[in-house]
């Protein structure tokens, strides 16, 4: 189980077919600054940032289905355009008006398809190390070469790509901390989202959105990610930092984030 930010209030909202999902908010006003966690993660992840952003403006963080305190319910396929409509619902149901949404690695693909669904009521999308995958750039052969491990042994691919995204920033404990949790996801939505996820192409939202999409990226970014998002995507760039740079060093991201905000305001 995780546990929900000191001194927010928790919610249960409802996804796109009735699936419950646990959310922290507090604070009123426009815009909501909305957080969207990874793949296996929750929405624990982003607590220095709602404690931090909460004393400011309207917050909030939901585990998406399946995710940290938010059960599957019965849903059958999982996507991420599914995962859009659930974080899509959870805005209107929070009767937000304008939101930001801010999304780290799966989250940002969640919310790039939510802000198409989502229209006039996203005033931005804030990416954090989403293209750490060169999402749209995969042929089918790469995504089984990388999907077959996580199909093979669950927690050992897990553990995996958590030192495959780390860099000398990350702390120890913080690794330790995500091979844990994040193995705890069950296989049997994991691995279909997660399939789903890496034959994902970000080209439609790309061209259909016309708002402000900036992405806050580590160290590991490919060069032909980098090069896919030019054209769409304002980029900022931690020296060193590794995939989870918002856990990694909470104070210098809130300060990149807040100076992000204040331009878009």
């Amino acid at each position: 189980m995780t546990e929900a930010v000191a001194g927010f209030t928790g919610c249960t909202l409802q996804g796109q077919d009735g699936t419950p999902m646990i959310c922290d908010c507090r604070g009123e006003g426009e815009p909501l600054l909305l957080f969207v966690h990874g793949w296996t993660c929750r929405r624990s992840y982003w607590a220095p940032q709602l404690s931090y952003f909460g004393r400011r403006q309207a917050v909030a963080a939901l585990d998406l289905p399946g995710h940290g305190d938010s059960g599957p319910g019965r849903r059958e396929a999982w996507t991420v355009t599914g995962l859009a409509t659930d974080v899509a619902a959870a805005v209107r149901e929070l009767k937000a008006g304008r939101v930001i949404l801010v999304g780290h690695s799966m989250g940002g693909a969640v919310a790039l398809e939510a802000a198409r669904q989502l229209a006039d009521a996203v005033a931005a999308v804030i990416m954090v190390d989403t293209f750490v995958i060169d999402y749209g750039g995969l042929d089918s052969e790469t995504v089984e070469s990388i999907f077959a491990p996580f199909a093979a042994d669950f927690p050992a691919a897990v553990a995996g790509l958590v030192e495959q995204t780390a860099t000398a920033a990350t702390p120890p404990e913080l690794k330790q901390k995500l091979r844990r949790e994040m193995a705890q996801a069950d296989p049997a939505w994991a691995l279909p989202l997660w399939r789903d996820l890496l034959s994902w192409d970000p080209a439609p939202s790309f061209a259909q959105l016309q708002i402000p999409l900036h992405a806050i990226n580590g160290a590991l970014i490919p060069e032909s990610a980098r090069h896919r998002c030019a054209p769409f995507v304002q980029e900022t760039i931690v020296p060193g930092a590794g995939h989870f740079l918002q856990m990694e060093a909470p104070q210098g991201f809130n300060r990149l984030l807040a100076e992000l905000l204040t331009r878009l305001s």
